[in-house]
């Protein structure tokens, strides 16, 4: 009788169209509440136990490499596990159903919003403002305790913030980042892994290195096409986002902000209560970009600058990802890149410590009934371990409930 060997294994479990990807990844884009760190959990239960796509190690080791890289991680493991199931149309079928049914979802909320209005409409709005107050101290909190475990990540993380605080814009937020992987790479060294498992990802040599050139290439030409129209900056804003992400998921709030409120494409208000509905849907945070590009005030907005927006902020996470893919089995035994991104890890956590006190806390908090809402949604998330969706629903409530007291 023959003996399947591990090659015969993963060369069977790496058969399978972009239709059966497609249909796996929208019913969990359509389900997927509770942020990157459940949609990992999601996607672990779906591909390595239910449906046995990669084995654990594999898995464990993807996870690893997503967390590595700028972007938004669950999306990239996403796609990741539709590419070694399908090839390339997999990827972009895992991509579409897990990220399209929640951008639908906030666009359809930016043209919505606009209705919300007097009394009742802006205490609901309030409310969803209340609620990112919620959210951000929760992300802050817990990452805070994973990836600021000692003295010198907390003062990393402690030092970014006050340079955040004292220069907000993204030179602060580039010098943060830099520094604390400066810092690591000198202080934060660690004994290096045993090699994991190899990843039978369809990926030459040849393409990461094309994929990794496009990304440099944009992110540093992309700024000099800011001049040739609204289209290419707001492009640009959101491409230089999704660059800049370490961390994924609410780390993306401070940049997003400094690329559309600082210029005067949208307002506070807007933003933060946006923020707050994004908490509502399921599938990926960075989803809010299709709101955001919705609802600017200048032109491309709407329908073509939520398209605009979403591609360009999930863009260079993938490419990053295509491009790292071939040559992650050695570059991960390096023990500086390690360290280095240890240090990058404990700068974005003070990046979004600065993000909570402004704009989120000074945009939201005005009173001792803010304070008391965005408190009782903090409890509720971390010691409750409430879901997401009912903290939303009940701060809306309490929203319209403390405007028409």
């Amino acid at each position: 009788m023959a003996v399947a060997t591990p090659s015969d294994q993963t060369e069977d479990r790496s058969k399978g169209s972009a239709g059966e990807v497609l249909r796996a990844f929208l019913v969990l884009g359509l389900t997927s509440f509770g942020g990157p760190v459940a949609h990992i959990g999601y996607f672990r239960e779906a591909f390595v136990h239910r449906r046995r796509w990669l084995d654990e190690a594999a898995y464990a080791d993807l996870v690893a490499l997503c967390q590595f890289l700028p972007g938004p991680a669950s999306s990239q493991v996403g796609f990741s596990v539709g590419l070694m199931r399908a090839g390339w149309l997999g990827g972009l079928a895992a991509w579409c159903g897990f990220t399209l049914p929640s951008a639908v979802a906030l666009v359809l909320f930016a043209y919505g919003a606009g209705a919300l209005e007097g009394t009742l409409g802006t205490g609901l709005l309030h409310g969803l403002k209340l609620v990112a107050v919620a959210i951000v101290a929760q992300a802050v909190w817990g990452m805070a305790r994973t990836l600021c475990p000692d003295r010198l990540r907390a003062s990393i993380a402690l030092a970014a913030t006050l340079i955040l605080l004292a220069l907000p814009s993204s030179i602060g937020q580039i010098g943060a980042i830099l520094l604390g992987g400066l810092i690591g790479w000198q202080f934060c060294r660690a004994p290096v892994p045993d090699a994991m498992a190899h990843l039978p990802l369809p990926v030459s040599r040849r393409a990461g290195a094309v994929a990794l050139a496009v990304f440099f290439l944009l992110l540093v030409g992309l700024p000099l096409l800011r001049g040739l129209g609204q289209g290419p900056a707001l492009f640009e804003a959101f491409y230089r986002s999704g660059a800049l992400v370490f961390g994924g998921g609410h780390v993306v709030l401070p940049l997003l902000r400094e690329a559309v409120v600082a210029p005067g494409w949208l307002g506070d208000d807007a933003f933060l209560a946006g923020y707050g509905a994004a908490q509502a849907v399921p599938g990926p945070l960075f989803t809010f970009a299709a709101y955001l590009g919705a609802v600017m005030r200048p032109w491309p907005n709407g329908l073509a600058g939520a398209v605009l927006a979403l591609v360009g902020i999930f863009l260079p996470g993938l490419l990053a990802l295509v491009g790292t893919l071939p040559f992650w089995d050695g570059f991960r035994r390096r023990a500086g890149a390690q360290a280095a991104m240890r240090g990058v890890n404990a700068a974005v956590v003070g990046l979004l410590g600065a993000a909570l006190y402004d704009p989120v806390w000074t945009s939201a908090v005005h009173g001792p009934g803010d304070f008391g809402l965005a408190l009782a949604g903090f409890v509720l998330l971390t010691v409750w371990r409430a879901p997401p969706l009912v903290v939303v629903l009940l701060g809306a409530a309490g929203g319209a409930a403390l405007a028409i007291l």
